[in-house]
């Protein structure tokens, strides 16, 4: 019993509030940005600064004066510690030669209310329940002229560290050799060289806030180019995704590089040297394949050839505008200057064998504008969002900030590019008016008009459409009826060629249905083709048959249109008369497709 009493009067009491405010300390060192304020604390017990109802004042000296008994949460004395030192850090306590005036209220106040609406946005600790959620606008001398006029808020005159009393104090100077510490400049410098390494971070080029930065490679330094340095493509190239794998890229047969814009994905071969300007110039070169989407405008033109008469746009338009430093083998004739793609095309088109040798940046005889992503599928982007908006946003900040020429070709390519495409339906309108006449009524006495009933005594013309008329203006409908057509494609394909058709006049066409096999539904009433549909579920569509049994059918005018309709799993078709095809967004016809291809939305 005695042993253990003398024991218990050996113990060293623990000093709890010294515990709870070392903690706090900790975790405010932490903090690399409040670290780099210099600052000394004073926890003696007899120290005339130390608040009586609170926890912290600092002065101008850079000293806190901590209340030595008080007893709080380790967060609680981190907030109240973040929040001297941001006195410190935002000049509040300014260290001058002479007497100081110390602030009033409303100055006090304001200064309090500045640095917890920093501590928001920047969270150290835990804030005491007291204080209010939100707080004002405007900065220190606008808060507090503001409440020397109407007065100071109940709820923001006392948001600081001292209780009822001012947390902060001025104090002469007294150094006698050298000038007061500058805090304010080490909290900015420190603050800016934080939140770089956390934008560094976001960005995948530190791995931690202490470690070592990521070595950025120099495609990398060529996309950040164009984000900070050249607005015509700094929104493409914020957007765009660089792969740069050297597996995937001896896989595809990527020489240098390629570019697929549905994915927004811009394939690197990592293996390959380049100087930093020459990288600019590969990825401008990428970038504007898929801004000005070189793939769609292909056609029917061989896809090839129309990558290779792009590539000449292209790196002319580039070496005038001087953006980067074109690697040497790149394809470029000054003959081409001032031409379009399409005209490049046809102008090259006649010289195959010599055009065959020509090389892309993937390589040579093989195109750099992909039709597909190489990787697993992702997030496709809306290239009318992504591409149309950052060009031409990107060519008003270009012209606005006089960043230097562009030629009038690019320029009226990316204005072409502003006006969005037709939508499907307006564009199958076009189609229809253009191939599909309008039967032409006759008139005749033989058949009296509906009128002459009113005025028997007058005779009037009759007006009929012969049977040759209408024959002369029908239109044949190959359907895929497989089990993967989407009905929603159905119902609004039908809908669109009823409207059409009734729209001008043209009582039936022409229907087949193909699935495995053809259906002749013979001539149908346009209002009666969606009630005629029925989706088989056979698998695999064969159209072919379809397509050939109009071809062959002796009640099919030879010059009546026909309109497919298909999800694009479907055999290659050969159309020996005019066509169009209607296929779901997205999708793409395993063919090269001689007639208009419109895509149902």
């Amino acid at each position: 019993m005695s042993r253990t009493h003398d024991k218990g009067k050996g113990k060293k009491k623990r000093d709890l509030a010294a515990e709870a405010f070392a903690e706090g300390m900790r975790l405010v060192r932490a903090n690399p940005a409040l670290a780099a304020v210099e600052f000394v604390v004073c926890r003696q017990e007899k120290c005339e600064q130390a608040p009586r109802d609170g926890l912290v004042r600092v002065d101008s000296d850079g000293d806190l004066h901590v209340h030595p008994d008080r007893l709080a949460e380790p967060a609680t004395w981190a907030w109240a510690i973040a929040h001297a030192v941001l006195h410190l850090g935002f000049g509040h306590v300014p260290s001058r030669k002479g007497v100081p005036v110390q602030p009033d209220r409303a100055d006090l106040a304001a200064r309090c209310v500045v640095v917890n609406r920093f501590l928001l946005s920047f969270p150290v600790g835990k804030a005491p329940d007291h204080l209010p959620l939100t707080y004002p606008d405007g900065d220190e001398e606008q808060l507090a002229a503001r409440w020397r006029r109407d007065g100071i808020p109940a709820a923001y005159e006392r948001c600081g560290t001292a209780g009822p009393d001012p947390d902060l104090l001025l104090v002469e100077w007294r150094g006698w050799l050298g000038s007061p510490p500058d805090h304010q400049l080490a909290f900015a410098t420190a603050l800016t060289r934080t939140v770089s390494t956390a934008m560094d971070m976001a960005g995948g080029r530190r791995d931690s806030m202490d470690g070592e930065p990521v070595k950025k490679r120099p495609w990398q330094w060529a996309l950040e180019w164009f984000i900070t340095s050249y607005p015509l493509l700094g929104g493409i190239a914020a957007g765009i995704k660089l792969v740069a794998d050297a597996e995937l890229a001896h896989a595809h047969g990527i020489a240098v590089a390629a570019v697929n814009a549905e994915a927004g994905e811009i394939y690197i071969n990592p293996l390959r040297t380049f100087e930093s300007e020459e990288w600019r110039f590969i990825l401008a070169h990428e970038m504007l394949h898929a801004a000005l989407r070189h793939g769609d405008r292909c056609g029917t033109r061989d896809p090839y050839l129309f990558n290779v008469a792009c590539d000449y746009v292209i790196n002319g338009w580039l070496r005038e505008m001087q953006v980067g430093e074109m690697p040497q083998g790149l394809l470029y004739d000054a003959q081409f200057s001032g031409l379009s793609a399409e005209e490049v095309y046809d102008r090259i088109a006649g010289d195959l064998r010599r055009m065959r040798r020509l090389a892309t940046l993937r390589g040579k005889g093989v195109g750099d504008v992909l039709g597909a992503p190489l990787g697993p599928p992702g997030d496709y982007v809306d290239l009318d969002e992504f591409y149309r908006r950052g060009l031409c946003q990107g060519l008003d900040l270009h012209q606005q900030q006089e960043r230097g020429f562009l030629p009038g070709g690019l320029v009226q390519e990316i204005r072409a590019l502003s006006h969005p495409p037709l939508a499907w339906d307006a564009r199958l309108a076009r189609w229809f008016d253009e191939f599909v006449p309008r039967p032409e009524p006759v008139r005749t006495y033989a058949r009296p008009a509906r009128r002459q009933a009113s005025t028997p005594d007058i005779p009037r013309a009759g007006r009929y459409f012969p049977p040759e008329e209408i024959a002369r203006c029908t239109f044949g409908v190959v359907l895929d009826t497989s089990g993967s057509m989407d009905r929603v494609l159905l119902g609004k394909a039908l809908g669109a060629i009823a409207s059409y058709a009734a729209a001008r006049d043209v009582p039936a066409a022409r229907v087949v249905f193909c699935d495995a096999a053809p259906h002749d539904a013979g001539y149908v009433p346009v209002t009666d083709i969606a009630g005629r549909v029925r989706v088989h579920g056979r698998g695999g569509t064969v159209l072919q048959p379809g397509i050939d049994l109009l071809q062959r059918a002796d009640d099919f005018p030879p010059g009546a249109p026909v309109l497919v309709i298909t999800d694009g799993w479907c055999d290659v078709l050969r159309v020996r008369r005019e066509h169009a095809y209607l296929i779901p967004q997205g999708r793409r016809l395993p063919f090269t497709a001689r007639g208009p291809v419109f895509r149902v939305q």
